[in-house]
């Protein structure tokens, strides 16, 4: 199969595509022909050898943790699904940006998902639930979410506005419109964001859902009074400390269906700002490293 790997941890000079073994699904796993993988910051942390201690891979590695395709290959015992349907989910830390994948949690991807939606749905939507899942019922509480314009944070402010929250989102000016597409109400981030919410929330903010790690935790907590109200994906070294939440990414294909059931219902769309072909995979990984993207980068397989 054609994959794009890194031989070498290092910058996305070390990318490149070429021919590797076809991988074979084991038990509980499933193998597709790829249609897209999503770019997610572990993907280049990874690549470069910033999380080796805690995340190492053997290489040559191909990069990617998400896709969708169509199953052509089923490992031992594993039920309720075929060759030939059309999944979206998630694989170990590497391993998605190639013709031929395996994934260890998938759900089927709905019809109205386009392959770059799709392919981009797994990592965010599964990020933004557990994160969600931590706070308690949404509905009927007015949320903020901190990063709002990002991949995670995008699914996070669909899947709330869907559970019945009311949504603030910080973001840059430039995206403002972007949230208030997705259902929120956007603020700029940083000083004086506790008068701005005052004014758009004036019976308070009731949860915070931090997606952007940029050391707002402790401003985040002081805001609500609670760090049990307040929960991170990104922030695990200030959550310890001040006692917040924190949810990592699971391979839940619980969270999929789910994720996948509120794209059937017209109620989610993963957002995806620039898509790349397979041969232009070092371009993507240097777009999503700028960081700033609006959704999602997706590779085209």
């Amino acid at each position: 199969m054609r994959a794009v790997r890194f031989h070498e941890y290092g910058g996305v000079e070390t990318l490149v595509v070429e021919q590797a073994p076809d991988p074979r699904p084991g038990p509980g796993e499933i193998r597709v022909r790829v249609a897209a993988a999503g770019v997610n910051p572990v993907d280049w942390k990874v690549r470069s050898g910033a999380v080796r201690e805690v995340l190492p891979v053997d290489l040559p590695a191909i990069p990617g943790r998400e896709a969708v395709g169509t199953v052509d290959a089923i490992g031992a015992g594993v039920p309720g699904v075929s060759v030939g349907d059309r999944v979206f989910g998630l694989g170990g830390v590497t391993g998605a940006t190639a013709e031929l994948a395996v994934l260890s949690a998938w759900a089927p991807a709905p019809a109205a998902w386009s392959d770059e939606e799709a392919g981009g749905a797994g990592l965010a939507s599964v990020t933004a639930m557990g994160g969600l899942d931590a706070l308690g019922p949404l509905r009927g509480r007015t949320l903020l979410v901190e990063g709002a314009a990002g991949g995670v944070g995008s699914a996070a402010v669909e899947i709330a506005v869907a559970r019945g929250a009311t949504v603030i989102g910080t973001a840059s000016a430039r995206n403002h419109e972007f949230l208030t597409s997705l259902g929120a109400v956007p603020t700029t981030y940083g000083t004086g964001l506790a008068e701005r919410l005052a004014a758009l929330a004036p019976d308070g903010v009731d949860l915070v859902l931090d997606t952007a790690a940029s050391g707002s935790l402790p401003d985040l907590v002081a805001l609500v009074g609670d760090p049990a109200r307040v929960s991170t994906v990104a922030d695990h070294a200030n959550a310890r400390r001040l006692g917040a939440h924190v949810a990592d990414a699971r391979n839940d294909p619980a969270l999929l269906a789910a994720a996948g059931e509120l794209g059937r219902q017209g109620r989610y769309t993963p957002r995806v700002e620039r898509t790349y072909p397979l041969e232009e995979t070092a371009a993507a990984h240097a777009y999503a490293e700028r960081g700033h993207t609006r959704g999602k980068v997706v590779v085209l397989v």
